[in-house]
């Protein structure tokens, strides 16, 4: 029987050996590995041959690698001293020249010529060969550094396969320590290797020499890595994992705490459990290291893994929760049920054992309670990514159960919005670090959803985003066939008398702008189908649906704003009083979801998916027309705010116009009565009373304002007056009145009750009316020269 290190180290091994050795010419690890190999007589008789063989063709395999390794070490080396003694007789006719040079330099003034040369061309030469020589030498040197380590790993991967078969992580210390030492220099060797090969960064040219060390380190990566995963999976198993699930419990819903196998471990198996866990953090923190820095050669961004140790928990537990969510396809409320029960159960004891072996492989951007909800997350939107919304997607294109599907879809969407807030009071912000960088930007709370899977499947997006739209407005026209929906509160129905000292301006309810029931009904949908995708991750995906559902349901509901306003008929020469409030309170309405869409639009989730938006199309700050996300909205309700509160002042100044003709031309009839006449004086002093062809006029314009005060908010009634009383200024001055002076002292009173009118909306109304106090002012004035 050959006694021999189970690991060679690249030596030769002879070919036979006349006698065993020695007990006390055994080493300490050859006498563990014989003791380990050959237990009984039976083993050395069984396993003798065998393992002889084995070692035979490792030793042999390990020689001519190592004989290769020489001889491109000595030709290397050869080649190099070659290139040394050159450079030393390069080095020594320099001296010698130098020498010489004054010597040289004195006959004839030909050294100087050969000292130019010298300088100029054999210096800089010689300079840039010694570079090379020196660049050779250190590439020789890392070359042979990174060969030593590389096969160190080598080494301590092939034994930390090759040992016995036992647990890696097995509690008897005898049976894991030397397969956890060789572990330990695996990881060693490969932390010494990824420090060496940072370095070579800043030696683009040596980018071969790189690629060869990756490949090899890859290889070796691979094997490590799978065996770690191996003995991982086999002392989860041995401890219970994953846990039983009752699932007549969750049918019946008398969910009872299931046992952690994580919390009931101790002792030995804990710690077991801890190095087994240490293991695979140290090989997944060494393989993201090299995978970023790969990644950055190439200009890319490496995204952030979730835990493996975290998988392999989810992972058993995936095959037993996705029996019973198969069986519940048609009954979704239980596989959410199921869901959530089981991650609330198992996350206080994940949290407990978890954090503190994190914390100890010094993960710190990561959180054992997070990454365990994010798992879970992941498993459940993958089951219904495969297993229900696919087949919805497909049965909705057809139309004879098209609504059946559009009824599960949203119930599905209900239970994932209830299923995310669930999980949101199990989680802490912190749940943000396991999303990606272009998914994080944007997001509302930075949180783990379901709704993920729509991110993945924009066609899905499309589709859930017209059956919000399709229930939108299906619940809108509900409403607009009730009989309340264009009603508005009565608060300022009674108010006959007006106190202009406690209006306000400041307009924030519905009540406030005196809006229909409708518009805060429009604004609830609205805003229930922008509240629906706010945990979707990715902020494109978010922007996508909110413009797709919401907004296009806000132009929906413009469209019926407009269309009622059409179908009611204004007359110009007498309006209806109901036309009037209708048109007002659509008025209202538009004005109210105006106030609404700017406060929406300067909340921080709207701002960063404007600026996102504004980057995907390629338009800056400066080149952003509206820095609003319903910008274009705010602009049309505000058009046709204006435009039909420009429709309703027309008409009053039309009708005003009409009313007016009577008492213009009974003014300029008087006139020509009173031309010449010598009892102008007395006229004078007779008590003047309103025309009675004025009184009319008055009256009508009088109940319309207040009609409209009482129908129109605040703000645009203040418009409306002032607008009316501009333009009874400009009808009056372009009546012709100002030529007519025996009538002064009639035209003036008219005027006063014509200011009387707009008493109630302001203290000194003829302010409003500087064209007609202007006119007063001259017929007083030339009655005065008469």
């Amino acid at each position: 029987m050959e006694a021999s290190s189970p690991c060679p180290r690249r030596s030769a091994t002879s070919s036979q050996v006349p006698s065993l050795p020695k007990h006390t010419d055994i080493s300490k690890d050859q006498l563990s590995f014989l003791n380990q190999q050959f237990r009984t007589q039976e083993d050395v008789l069984n396993k003798a041959p065998h393992l002889l063989t084995a070692l035979h063709s490792h030793c042999s395999d390990l020689t001519s690698h190592l004989l290769d390794f020489q001889t491109t070490l000595n030709r290397r080396t050869v080649s190099w001293i070659c290139r040394s003694f050159s450079a030393k007789t390069a080095l020594h006719n320099l001296n010698l020249s130098l020498q010489n040079l004054s010597l040289l330099t004195s006959q004839r003034g030909s050294g100087s010529k050969k000292l130019q040369r010298v300088l100029g061309t054999e210096l800089p030469r010689l300079s840039k060969e010694v570079l090379r020589i020196e660049t050779i030498r250190s590439y020789l040197e890392t070359t042979l550094q990174l060969e030593a380590l590389v096969g160190d790993l080598e080494d301590a991967v092939l034994c930390f396969v090759n040992s016995h078969s036992g647990k890696m992580f097995s509690a008897n210390p005898s049976d894991s320590g030397t397969k956890q030492e060789k572990f330990l220099q695996a990881i060693k060797a490969l932390n010494d290797l990824e420090v060496l090969i940072d370095l070579l960064k800043l030696r683009p040219q040596w980018h071969h020499l790189l690629i060869s060390v990756d490949t090899r380190v890859d290889k070796s990566l691979v094997i490590l890595r799978r065996q770690v995963f191996a003995d991982h999976r086999a002392l989860l198993a041995s401890l219970g994992w994953p846990p039983k699930l009752s699932a007549s419990q969750i049918e019946r819903e008398k969910f009872s705490g299931l046992p952690n196998p994580l919390v009931l471990i101790q002792g030995d198996e804990r710690k077991s459990y801890s190095n087994s866990f240490l293991a695979l953090c140290a090989v997944q923190h060494l393989q993201t290291r090299r995978e970023k820095r790969q990644l950055n050669l190439l200009g890319q961004n490496v995204c952030k893994e979730q835990l493996w140790a975290i998988d392999e928990l989810v992972s058993p537990i995936a095959s037993r929760l996705e029996y019973h969510f198969s069986k519940w396809v048609d009954q979704p409320e239980l596989i959410f049920a199921l869901a959530y029960k089981t991650t609330r159960d198992f996350i206080v004891g994940v949290d407990d054992v978890l954090q503190p072996l994190i914390d100890r492989a010094r993960l710190g951007s990561y959180s054992a309670k997070e990454a365990w909800v994010y798992a879970m997350v992941q498993l459940l939107s993958e089951f219904l990514e495969k297993r229900i919304f696919s087949a919805l997607a497909e049965r909705y294109k057809e139309k004879e159960i098209k609504s059946e599907v559009i009824d599960s879809w949203l119930h599905l969407i209900d239970l994932i919005v209830v299923f995310d807030k669930q999980l949101q009071s199990l989680g802490s912000s912190e749940i943000s670090l396991f999303l990606g960088e272009s998914e994080r930007v944007g997001s509302p709370s930075g949180s783990i959803s379901v709704l993920t899977l729509f991110c993945k499947r924009p066609d899905w997006l499309k589709i859930w985003a017209k059956i919000e739209l399709e229930n939108g407005c299906k619940k809108l026209k509900t409403d607009l066939k009730h009989e309340r929906a264009w009603l508005v509160d009565d608060k300022y129905q009674d108010e006959l008398h007006f106190d202009t000292k406690s209006e306000h301006f400041l307009l924030l309810t519905r009540i406030d702008y005196r809006a229909p029931l409708i518009a805060e009904s429009a604004l609830g949908i609205t805003w229930e189908m922008i509240e629906r995708c706010q945990t979707m991750p990715a902020t494109s995906a978010r922007i996508q649906f909110v413009r797709s559902a919401a907004v296009r349901f806000l132009w929906y509901f413009f469209k019926e704003l407009l269309l009622r306003c059409k179908r009611t008929e204004i007359l110009p020469d007498n309006p209806d009083d109901d036309a009037l409030v209708r048109v007002s309170g659509s008025i209202n309405a538009a004005k109210y979801v105006e106030s609404k869409l700017r406060q929406w639009s300067d909340d921080v989730n709207f701002l960063e998916m404007k600026v996102a938006e504004n980057d995907t199309s390629g338009l800056g700050k400066d080149e952003s027309t509206d820095s609003s996300f319903f910008g274009e909205e705010i602009k049309i309700l505000a058009e046709l705010a204006t435009n039909w509160l420009m429709e309703i002042i027309s008409v009053l100044l039309r009708q005003f116009e009409t009313l007016s003709r009577a008492f213009v031309q009974k003014l300029k009839h008087d006139e020509q009565q009173l031309e010449g006449s010598t009892h102008v004086e007395v006229s004078a002093a007779v008590d003047l009373s309103i025309s009675v062809e004025f009184i009319e006029p008055l009256d009508v314009l009088r109940s319309h304002l207040v009609l409209l005060r009482m129908s129109l908010n605040p703000k645009d009634f203040l418009d409306l007056w002032r607008c009316v009383a501009e333009g009874l200024d400009h009808f009056i001055s372009c009546s012709g009145i100002q030529s007519l002076d025996n009538v002064s002292s009639q035209f003036e009173t008219d005027m006063q009750a014509l200011f009387s009118v707009f008493q109630p909306f302001c203290v000194r109304p003829d302010a409003f009316f500087p064209c007609t106090r202007e006119i007063i002012k001259q017929l007083k004035m030339n009655m005065g020269r008469r």
